[in-house]
């Protein structure tokens, strides 16, 4: 068809025709229907779907004239443009936007439908509104003020093999079948990755620090740990002592976590374990069988927590007495756990009362020598060449005891005013320690690493002894005391094992040095033992030392009794 036939019309004169009645073609156009509305009708689709509907029905328009010129060839050509004329005013679309028809083959009504989620929250499943699946709670509610429930636990998906584990078994009753997903873990106590950190931590570092011997022969990883591992407790303890010293070096949240965790468990476990003891005493059993090693040993190593965590509180004291009971009660059927964990135990028990003023051991009945023993003696099996510490086989600790019992007296007669201060029956005691001190030699080898840590111990047995008796002012003879002992912490290498031992003997000659050049090797001492163990008792060690000192420059007498100086503190520690 010709675009440029006189009766093409445009968009303006095609609205301006009316259909005569009468018409030789009243027929529409095949869909036309759509068109020929006599009521407009809105509608929200886009103009864009308008203009395509509108060029295609002049496309159709055009089919149709062609139709009509061809079957009236005959006519006139007045005729033919009379018939055309009407033809298109019957096809005239009337005023209004076209409506849309579903059965119209120019669009598609179909509409896909969109499947509803089963992500939404509680709330807006039940009230049937689309929820926008905020997390915690989803917007939708908070904008409506209602309260969201939250989302339902997603399903998991389960393998066929899962699946199966419902099946119908005999007479046709239904079993359910749980399948497990986890297997138990291998070692109470070591659960998580953390757990294993700690383990690793414990037998390749913290172990190491803690005694004499070597990495080869240590007791807390041939004794303590075989005993963990069949122990929950005691493993947690272990858990919990290690913790705390990583937490020392590497301070996390996720570490402090863990620590609480295995230290709560841990003193439950312990209290539990002393009261079944407890429960199951009868006047038929012996006392000694009632104790498990499991117990004692867990009592020992939470005085090394309070040890490894600086508690200034005299948390340790519990445990000390605890420890002294079931030891005093009990005999293990293990000899080597049974020489380690009284050694261990002596050591501390002393080693305390250096540094408390109302914490003695309770004295025994026939010792002669005034010493402040507990009412056990060391098993006679400890042998100085294979024991853990220093001074207690070796029989170091009895001189100090003695000189803490006399040590005692004078502080009650300068807190008395009783004169003279240091009463003669006192005096010919210090003589008879500082015999003792100077006959004593050490059973190791001369030169070895035992050898000089011993010697160091008796140099400070006799420091502690001279400021015991003496008046709390500068002398030639403990200068010249300091100075030979500091000779021998000089010989001990920063890496040696017996860094372990020496914050007491460090403490010791640092609260009798009067001078700066020894105090300033004291304090690289101090710097060596935090590098070598890390515990947090040797920061308030070197903050008494602080105080001493300050006290020593200002010339005051109660400077000899750091006791009564860390008791002023409110500080209550084992300094060991």
């Amino acid at each position: 068809m010709n675009r440029n036939h006189p009766f093409q019309l445009d968009a303006s004169s095609r609205t301006g025709f009316e259909q005569p009645s009468g018409s030789s073609f009243a027929a529409s156009p095949p869909g036309s229907d759509a068109y020929c509305s006599s009521e407009p009708e809105d509608n929200s689709e886009d103009d864009d779907d308008d203009m395509d509907i509108l060029l295609k029905a002049e496309d159709d328009e055009d089919a149709l004239l062609m139709g009509i010129n061809e079957s009236n060839t005959s006519e006139s050509p007045q005729d033919e443009a009379k018939g055309n004329i009407l033809t298109l005013s019957e096809t005239k679309k009337k005023r209004g936007r076209p409506r849309k028809s579903p059965s119209s083959p120019f669009k598609s009504q179909t509409k896909v439908a969109k499947g509803r989620t089963k992500t939404g929250c509680i709330t807006c499943r039940r009230r049937k509104k689309k929820c926008d699946e905020a997390k915690p709670s989803c917007l939708n509610c908070q904008k409506n003020a209602v309260i969201c429930e939250g989302y339902a636990p997603r399903e998991l998906w389960r393998s066929g093999g899962q699946r199966f584990g419902e099946s119908y078994f005999g007479n046709g009753r239904k079993i359910s079948i749980i399948v497990p997903r986890g297997l138990p873990v291998l070692i109470d106590g070591i659960e998580t990755a953390i757990d294993r950190q700690f383990l690793d931590h414990f037998v390749y570092d913290l172990s190491n620090v803690l005694t004499l011997h070597d990495n080869r022969s240590n007791p807390f990883k041939d004794l303590l740990l075989p005993m963990a591992i069949q122990h929950k407790g005691l493993m947690h303890s272990l858990m919990a002592f290690s913790g705390s010293h990583i937490i020392s070096r590497q301070p996390k949240s996720d570490f402090d976590d863990r620590q609480f965790y295995h230290f709560s468990i841990a003193i439950s476990s312990l209290n539990a374990d002393i009261i079944a003891a407890k429960g199951n005493e009868s006047g038929n059993e012996p006392e000694s069988l009632l104790v498990e090693d499991f117990t004692v040993a867990s009592t020992i190593v939470h005085c090394l927590i309070c040890i490894s965590m600086g508690t200034t509180n005299g948390e340790y004291r519990m445990h000390m007495n605890g420890a002294r009971e079931l030891i005093s009660k009990r005999k293990s059927s293990n000899a080597e756990f049974q020489r380690f964990i009284l050694e261990f135990f002596l050591y501390h028990e002393i080693a305390s009362t250096l540094t408390t003023i109302d914490l003695r051991p309770s004295m025994k009945a026939d010792d002669s020598d005034g010493s402040l023993l507990p009412n056990f003696l060391i098993d006679s099996t400890i042998q100085p060449s294979k024991d853990a510490m220093i001074g207690v086989s070796d029989g170091l600790f009895k001189f100090i005891s003695r000189v803490t019992a006399l040590r005692d007296i004078v502080r009650a007669r300068k807190n008395a005013g009783r004169e003279p201060i240091v009463p003669y029956e006192s005096l010919a005691q210090a003589f008879i320690i500082d015999a003792d001190i100077r006959a004593w030699d050490a059973a190791h080898d001369p030169g070895s690493s035992r050898w000089v840590a011993a010697q160091l111990y008796r140099q400070c047995s006799w420091v502690y002894l001279y400021r015991s008796i003496h008046a709390s002012k500068p002398s030639p003879k403990i200068i010249a005391a300091v100075h030979d002992g500091l000779q021998y912490l000089r010989m001990v290498h920063p890496q040696e094992s017996t860094q372990a031992i020496l914050l007491l003997p460090v403490f010791i000659l640092s609260c009798a040095a009067f001078q700066e050049d020894q105090r300033h090797l004291l304090e690289t001492a101090f710097d060596n033992l935090q590098a070598y163990s890390n515990l947090g008792n040797i920061s308030v060690a070197r903050k008494i030392v602080k105080r001493v000192w300050k006290m020593m420059d200002a010339g005051d007498e109660r400077s000899w009794d750091w006791e009564g100086i860390m008791a002023a503190m409110g500080l209550d520690l084992l300094l060991t």
